[in-house]
């Protein structure tokens, strides 16, 4: 089985955001106190990581903030002035594109970006507004993807908008209290939170640009993504999943072991660590050891993701169309929002001469699709398909 990589990148559609802490949260964690997990001397220098980059806005969100946030602001709520601007597909016309994780600058300059990018420029404007913010992530709502030879599981993040820094700021209230999600209403409704610091949201950040990074075969880069984002919270265990990755792709296996097997004392459940751990045993000649956690990865879960997918695949290269239209739509069942399920469940129905039902399946693949490129590639496909089906 492929490695599994966990990154804090955000749901397939346009995710949430919540008002979290200040920036003097930034600072990192000093070297002594992290775990040793690090390789250091076994990567090559890469561009520096600054921290301090992250949330930092420019003369163009300044002016933005003055003449068009805080001029609707002037008789009424800051916190809804915020909003409207970010809701508002007249003004900021924000889009929802996966392709990686942006900075606050990159995400207002794009006007673009996955669910933390957006949190991260959301945080950034209501800083510079003196707004109170928390952050928040949203339990239970993973997503999987996956990106060549390697599967990736995102989580969810929010934010909250409170009082302004001046509007008493000892006084919390609840009430008062504005959470900004780019999910669907109906989906925002009765879902779990927990807060989270804006330490870990930088961890989370770099986390994910030391997947992007892995994933483009930048792997010296991704090494030092991972290892700032440790550094700056080094509890968040999907860092040390990313990092023990990255060591096993770099072929350090030893140092892979000891980095996930460290995680996994944490979260002793984990299945992404559990089989990474054991793919990391096996490549290195102990499949005894690796019997152990691959009897426990089974009995936690049965069909992992992409279980029947990967099935469906093998019956389309038999041209079992029907078998692989049966596999494709379990696995639709268990993750109906996946572009790349629709689309192979599209092939599969052509392949049948069932073309209305491709219709439908590429069109939903284009609708869930996470990048402009995978919408424009899926559109293209839809088109010529109807060229063909009239």
């Amino acid at each position: 089985m492929r490695p599994y990589l966990v990154t804090a990148q955000c749901l397939l559609r346009l995710g949430a955001i919540v008002l979290c802490a200040a920036l003097a949260a930034c600072a990192a964690t000093p070297a002594a106190s992290l775990p040793p997990v690090f390789n250091d001397a076994d990567f090559a220098p890469a561009a520096a990581i600054d921290a301090g980059q992250v949330f930092a806005v420019n003369d163009v969100m300044r002016h933005y903030i003055q003449d068009e946030v805080r001029h609707a602001a002037r008789n009424g709520n800051p916190r809804v002035a915020l909003y409207d601007a970010l809701y508002d597909k007249s003004r900021l016309k924000l889009e929802y594109d996966a392709a990686m994780t942006r900075n606050a600058r990159e995400t207002f300059a794009a006007r673009s970006g996955n669910c933390l990018s957006l949190v991260i420029m959301t945080a950034a404007l209501a800083h510079e507004m003196g707004l109170q913010v928390r952050y928040q992530e949203v339990l239970g709502e993973e997503s999987w993807s996956r990106s060549g030879d390697m599967y990736f599981v995102a989580g969810h993040v929010n934010l909250v908008l409170g009082r302004g820094l001046s509007e008493n700021p000892n006084n919390y209230d609840a009430k008062g209290m504005m959470v900004i999600d780019f999910l669907p209403a109906g989906d925002v409704a009765g879902y779990r939170t927990r807060e989270i610091s804006e330490a870990t949201v930088l961890a989370m950040y770099m986390n994910n640009r030391a997947a992007e990074t892995m994933s483009e075969g930048q792997l010296d880069q991704a090494y030092w993504w991972a290892r700032a984002a440790i550094g700056q919270d080094p509890s968040f265990s999907s860092a040390y999943n990313t990092l023990g990755v990255i060591q096993f792709r770099h072929g350090n296996l030893e140092q892979a072991r000891r980095t996930l097997a460290h995680a996994l004392i944490r979260t002793p459940d984990n299945t992404v660590l559990l089989s990474n751990l054991a793919q990391a045993l096996e490549a290195s000649g102990l499949p005894g050891e690796a019997l152990p956690l691959r009897r426990r990865l089974l009995a936690l879960q049965p069909q992992p993701p992409f279980y029947y997918f990967n099935q469906g695949k093998a019956a389309m290269r038999q041209g079992d169309y029907a078998q692989a239209i049966r596999l494709f739509s379990r696995e639709l069942a268990r993750d109906p929002y996946y572009h790349e399920f629709h689309f192979w469940l599209a092939q599969a129905y052509a392949r049948m001469g069932q073309l209305s039902q491709a219709d439908k399946q590429l069109e939903l693949a284009m609708d869930n699709s996470t990048t402009r490129s995978d919408h424009t590639l899926y559109a293209a496909k839809l088109q010529r398909l109807r060229a063909v089906a009239h």
